[in-house]
């Protein structure tokens, strides 16, 4: 049901106890008759409540009560007799005003004009606005208590109620370390060359991923012929291709990740001479022209000392 902000205001009022008697009973009688109403005066006295609850108890000091019963005239020393200030006399009484004739209709009957004000609306309206400044006031205390509860919230948590306390936030951060940089690791070097002459080709072995590299340095194939790369080594029955090298400065290769370190790095490297794409049966068929063996280029890293 939609009440009207006079009921409202009585609502809160009574919730407050500023009511007179009469409104009072007014209160109560609608509460009687009326359920949602009662919630409503219950919701005022419940949102009232919290300021009751921030405010802690002062006991007065005695001279407060003393200042009270003297105020009052209950003190027990002889008081003073009243005297009153003497009115001052009234103003001398106006002379009544000329009535003024108003012009009369031959064969009317005379008019009698009412000259009373209805003051019903002025009395309603003042009372109106004793209850809507009745409101402004609940609710400029309603927000300043709810500002102070915030600001206490903030910064002083430990004085309010258990109940109204601000729960304990709890926030997980992850904290993510740096990976470790890799450790670089021995790179060796073959110059496959021809009778100790200058090298054809350099061949470069990571020993971590067992990739290898070939460059061209000084040797041209001929037309219609391909040079290609074979491993040779005691530990094999017979020579393993390891690709045909290509018409540019760098070949790369990952086909060394199938044999073991000691066979990579002990063996002997050979270039020879092939059909244009290669052997077709997977052996060679001419003599090496360039060959080379493994030497340690750059050692691998000692790991760091850990922190």
């Amino acid at each position: 049901m939609a009440y009207s902000e006079d009921h409202i205001a009585l609502a809160a009022e009574y919730a407050l106890g500023t009511l007179d008697a009469d409104e009072r009973a007014q209160v109560e009688t609608m509460m009687a008759v009326d359920t949602e109403y009662t919630a409503l005066v219950h919701a005022w006295e419940y949102r009232l409540g919290v300021l009751n609850q921030m405010v802690g108890s002062v006991e007065p000091r005695p001279i407060v009560w003393e200042n009270i019963k003297a105020a009052i005239g209950h003190s027990t020393e002889q008081q003073a007799p009243l005297v009153l200030p003497e009115a001052p006399p009234p103003p001398p009484p106006e002379p009544p005003a000329e009535p003024v004739a108003s012009p009369v209709v031959a064969g009317a009957p005379p008019v009698a004009m009412d000259l009373s004000i209805d003051n019903s609306n002025v009395i309603e309206l003042a009372g109106r606005v004793r209850r809507l400044r009745s409101v402004a006031s609940i609710a400029t205390a309603l927000a300043a208590a709810l500002v102070a509860m915030l600001a206490v919230q903030v910064y002083r948590p430990e004085l309010l109620p258990e109940a109204l306390r601000p729960k304990p936030r709890i926030q997980t951060v992850e904290v993510k370390t740096p990976a470790p940089s890799p450790v670089p690791s021995a790179q060796y070097v073959a110059l496959l060359q021809r009778d100790a002459g200058s090298p054809a080709f350099i061949l470069t072995v990571d020993a971590a991923t067992k990739n290898f590299t070939v460059r061209k340095v000084g040797a041209d194939a001929e037309p219609g012929k391909s040079f290609e790369l074979w491993l040779i080594s005691d530990k094999l029955q017979r020579p393993r291709s390891l690709g045909v090298i290509g018409g540019g400065d760098f070949t790369a290769r990952p086909v060394l990740s199938s044999y073991d370190n000691d066979t990579i790095n002990t063996a002997t490297y050979a270039v020879t001479v092939e059909q244009a794409g290669g052997s077709p049966d997977g052996n060679p068929h001419s003599a090496p022209v360039f060959t080379g063996k493994l030497i340690e280029a750059v050692p691998p890293a000692a790991p760091s000392p850990a922190r």
